[in-house]
């Protein structure tokens, strides 16, 4: 992630604005993170379930702070287990282990397919978490953020980055910079029925949009119900628990 400007200050992978409007904010947050950076600093207790054979297509999830408003990524997780795809579902501080993690798979040749999605300090994390990447030699096949809270802007290399925000709330667009090789769509979709930032990554049009957009990589599908086709299925599945122009566009049902 890379502030722009009037932000400043980094904890846990997360940027804090420090305009006097925001200091209570910053500070709440402060102390809410310094409460839960022992608890979900790292993916060491992570607890993994392994099907037979090896994955070619690895989907990371990042919740945001406590772990506790984001647990719709765990339905998506879940359903994308079900069609066979390898899921890791951690807190947002832990993305700089896991894309170390997510590295060394892929330079071992058992990833090919790396997809990042994340909620609100997981959505303002990821463009770290594809920088890091890009830095260590591995792209990224697709992110997806959800109401990223914070300004952030891109750099390094991804397919395409979907950023799902809520303009007449809190989340912000994502910027773009001129180290960045990609694909950007900033989408509005604060005329979603039921849509808040609490609530994104559990409504389930929202979910049905991320699921698509990643089945779209995983299965080779069109996005469009029309052109839809019958799912390939990958070589497994892993669950794992965890401590390009820009455009702005309003979603559609």
């Amino acid at each position: 992630m890379t502030p722009l400007g009037g932000y400043r200050g980094f904890v846990g992978g997360l940027s804090f604005p420090c305009r006097p409007s925001v200091r209570r904010l910053q500070a709440t947050a402060i102390a809410l993170l310094l409460l839960i950076l022992p608890i979900g600093a790292g993916t060491a207790n992570a607890v993994t379930t392994f099907a037979s054979g090896a994955s070619v297509a690895h989907v990371y999830l990042l919740r945001g702070v406590l772990n506790i408003f984001s647990l719709g990524l765990d339905n998506i997780a879940a359903r994308l287990q079900q069609q066979g795809v390898a899921v890791t579902v951690a807190n947002f501080v832990s993305w700089s282990s896991l894309a170390d993690q997510a590295a060394a798979e892929y330079k071992s040749g058992r990833l090919r397919t790396i997809i990042l999605v994340g909620h609100s300090s997981g959505a303002t994390a990821l463009p770290d978490m594809v920088a890091k990447l890009d830095h260590l030699g591995v792209p990224v096949k697709l992110a997806i953020g959800l109401d990223s809270v914070f300004r952030t802007s891109l750099t390094g290399r991804v397919g395409r980055y979907i950023n799902f925000y809520i303009a007449n709330g809190a989340g912000t667009p994502v910027e773009k910079t001129r180290q960045f090789q990609g694909a950007l769509e900033n989408v509005n979709v604060q005329d979603v029925p039921g849509v808040g930032h609490i609530s994104i990554d559990k409504n389930q049009i929202m979910q049905q949009k991320v699921i698509s957009a990643i089945d779209a990589v995983v299965f080779n599908r069109s996005t469009t119900p029309s052109a839809a086709r019958k799912p390939r299925q990958p070589l497994a599945s892993a669950v794992r628990h965890g401590s390009g122009t820009a455009s702005a566009a309003t979603a559609r049902n």
